[in-house]
């Protein structure tokens, strides 16, 4: 693990770092699986919601990709359950976030009240929409009157406006949902009080945010860190001081090859200017072991949601293309990146029709020598059959292989399964 003279800068070499962070989130060793979804929730901080439903919801994939064929509506109690354990909120992007952490997004509660602006201008009926919810809540949006105006699907209703917005303030809160539609009730109904008394200033919440995220990240660069949390202004200041002074609890690293050491935003230069990123201190404690997980990974899974960090670590370069128009895409609308052995070895654009999973199109990644290797194949099979199997298919069909003399060995290898 991390070499270097006491008081120096800790010395890691990329794959060190690769397998720590793997580790971190759930994809090497035993550890990393025990406790169920909840735990997988209180590991990442922070579990991101899309529309998007291929095989299955992408908060869903994200506990099938470490957890293996965990039973779909296992996913949604432990996300989603009375008394509340979770809550949504602005992390990275719409998230699931543990309801402990509640207090820690007061800054962006606070930020969103000055701004009083969401995508759309208040509507002086907000005081009334917050009285409805208290009055007959837990509601949701179409019963308190409905999302839309009849227009595009940016076309929201007063009240969706409202509620959203109050969402944004913390006045009301999302810990459940129905079917995929947010249940919304009033803050002093469903977190706990102990969570409510707590009154953090704008700086505590981003120091203890920045500790959190690090430990879910593993080792990570200061924009790494700025990603996950989506930082920026004084709050990107705030959390720059917070890793410089030592109070965030992340520890200064130096990984091989992930470029120059970097001054902290505010230009400061200290001893620890040397560093190129920050790891989690216990992450550093011990060397990963145990075995990896091969499985395809939602594009909004927290180990690839960032692209500039997934070309650092994995060598690997990701784009969704769903928002692509269909005749530019290179890969497919839902393309999954797929780990096995601790690296990104091609990617599947996956599909269902009736009880067939496809594969509308599978591509490898060349190996170190230039070619694929034979171990890819085999791995790619399981990660389909395995995905296939999870969602009620009970047969695999290939489309396509951008290597198209892989496409008979990997026939076979689906066969044999």
């Amino acid at each position: 693990m991390p070499s270097g003279l006491p008081g120096a800068v800790a010395e890691l070499s990329a794959d060190d770092a690769r397998r720590l962070i793997l580790r971190a989130q759930g994809f090497l060793g035993a550890d990393s699986r025990r406790g169920g979804v909840a735990a997988v929730l209180r590991r990442l901080a922070a579990v991101q919601l899309d529309t998007i439903s291929v095989l299955a919801r992408s908060h869903e994939l994200i506990a099938y990709a470490r957890l293996g064929a965990v039973g779909r509506a296992k996913v949604e109690r432990a996300y989603w359950h009375d008394p509340a354990s979770a809550f949504e909120y602005w992390c990275h992007a719409a998230c699931i976030l543990p309801i402990d952490h509640w207090p820690l997004y007061a800054f962006r509660r606070r930020a969103y009240r000055d701004r009083r602006f969401r995508w759309h201008e208040v509507p002086p009926t907000i005081d009334k929409v917050l009285q409805q919810v208290r009055d007959e809540g837990p509601l949701t949006t179409t019963e308190l009157g409905g999302a839309k105006n009849g227009g595009p699907w940016w076309d929201w209703s007063d009240v969706k406006i409202a509620v959203e917005f109050l969402l944004d303030i913390g006045e009301v809160v999302c810990t459940r949902r129905v079917g995929w539609r947010r249940v919304y009730d009033v803050a002093d109904r469903v977190v706990p009080a102990a969570l409510l008394e707590q009154e953090l200033t704008d700086a505590e919440c981003v120091v203890r945010l920045a500790r959190i995220a690090g430990a879910a990240l593993g080792v990570a660069t200061r924009a790494d860190i700025v990603d996950f949390l989506r930082l920026k202004g004084v709050y990107a200041t705030m959390l720059d001081d917070a890793l410089l002074d030592g109070s965030a609890g992340l520890v200064p690293v130096r990984v091989s090859g992930w470029g120059a050491a970097r001054r902290s935003g505010n230009g400061a230069v200290t001893g620890r200017a040397v560093a190129n990123a920050w790891a989690d201190p216990v992450a550093l404690e011990s060397a990963p072991k145990g075995r990896h997980r091969t499985t395809p990974l939602s594009p909004f899974d927290s180990l690839v949601w960032d692209r500039a960090r997934t070309e650092r670590v994995f060598g690997f370069t990701h784009r969704l293309e769903a928002y692509v128009p269909k005749d530019k895409r290179v890969h497919g609308y839902f393309t999954m990146p797929v780990l096995a052995g601790g690296h990104l070895i091609g990617r599947v654009d996956p599909a269902r029709e009736g009880s067939a999973f496809v594969a509308r199109h599978v591509a490898f990644e060349p190996g170190p020598t230039g070619r694929v290797p034979a171990s890819a194949v085999e791995s790619m099979s399981q990660a389909l059959h395995e995905a296939a199997t999870w969602v009620g298919c009970d047969t695999v069909r290939v489309d396509r292989v951008t290597e198209p003399e892989l496409t008979l060995p990997l026939a076979k290898a689906l066969e044999s399964r």
